[in-house]
């Protein structure tokens, strides 16, 4: 493409604008050359990380948390576009989902650095000042939930018993029996702890109003758009089920065990939750695609072979 033709363009782009492109050309020709440090903000970025301890390991704790938070903003990024999709076709679903399992995976296998790349003693010694803080408190994560499937699908057995009383439930009430409530809930007594009632008071408004906008048109509910679902889509959809809803729990889940439990010490979580039996799958029984699993798949969902 020659010079000329590149002006030309950037003239016509800022006159349908209804702007004079010379102005626009003269602040190029004064504008600093763009640099990585700048772009990429790594002077903010590699300025978050503030330990509440002197233990040199409470930073990498803080920053494998912030790297999570990064890759569930990136399966987020992709999932919305999934749900966006005004042309929904399975080619857009596979080259999305073979990024969203891309991401999940790194979530998956970058539990090492929690599970084995901190000391023992000094990680139980410096999470104790992080309470009432835990991560159940990642907005992100129900935020992916709410884009895959309907609320209906994030509620275990004990949920949807509770809700058999409830004619035509609302999606209040939804989220009243959502599973993960259950993690800092005392369902007979009322009470709720820190941890919970922090998390609620800052986002479940934004949950309820998400979920709002969704109804009907979360991933799951958009797949009855197509016709036919292809074996390879079938088995992408079915990976990332399987990833996100039994895989990382499982993954977190023993990695709770060998720094609360390993030694028999049975020590509780910073959020206060029944850790053991909350990061379970077959607690949590959180499907994004029910429909595409067996009876028997779904009967044994979470059970270790």
């Amino acid at each position: 493409m020659s010079t000329s033709s590149i002006t030309d363009q950037i003239s016509e782009k800022y006159i349908s604008l209804g702007e004079n492109p010379e102005t626009y050309l003269k602040g190029l020709l004064h504008a600093k050359p763009i640099n990585y440090w700048d772009y990429i903000e790594v002077d903010t970025l590699l300025s978050l990380q503030k330990p509440r301890t002197n233990f040199k390991d409470e930073e990498i704790f803080i920053m494998y948390h912030q790297v999570t938070e990064l890759f569930l903003k990136l399966t987020l990024h992709e999932i919305k576009q999934v749900t966006q999709e005004p042309i929904f076709t399975e080619e857009f679903l596979l080259n999305k989902f073979d990024r969203i399992i891309r991401y999940t995976q790194m979530l998956v296998n970058s539990f090492d650095i929690m599970k084995v790349g901190m000391d023992y003693d000094d990680y139980n010694t410096f999470r104790a000042t992080l309470a009432p803080a835990s991560g159940f408190q990642s907005a992100q994560f129900r935020y992916i939930e709410i884009h895959c499937t309907g609320l209906e699908n994030l509620i275990n057995e004990a949920g949807k018993e509770r809700l058999k009383a409830i004619e035509n439930p609302s999606i209040t009430d939804y989220f009243e029996h959502i599973y993960w409530k259950d993690a800092g809930l005392n369902r007979k007594t009322g009470a709720k702890t820190l941890t919970l009632s922090l998390f609620e008071e800052k986002y479940l408004n934004q949950f309820i109003g998400l979920a709002t906008s969704l109804k009907g048109k979360t991933i799951a509910d958009r797949l009855n758009e197509l016709n036919e679902k292809s074996t390879p889509l079938i088995n992408l959809l079915k990976e990332f089920d399987n990833l996100y809803n039994v895989v990382w729990p499982m993954v977190h889940l023993s990695t709770a065990k060998h720094y609360l439990d390993s030694k028999n010490e049975n020590q509780q979580a910073t959020g206060g939750s029944d850790w053991k039996k909350y990061l379970h799958p077959q607690f949590q029984q959180r499907k994004f695609f029910p429909s595409l699993w067996s009876i028997n798949e779904k009967e044994n969902w979470g059970i270790e072979k």
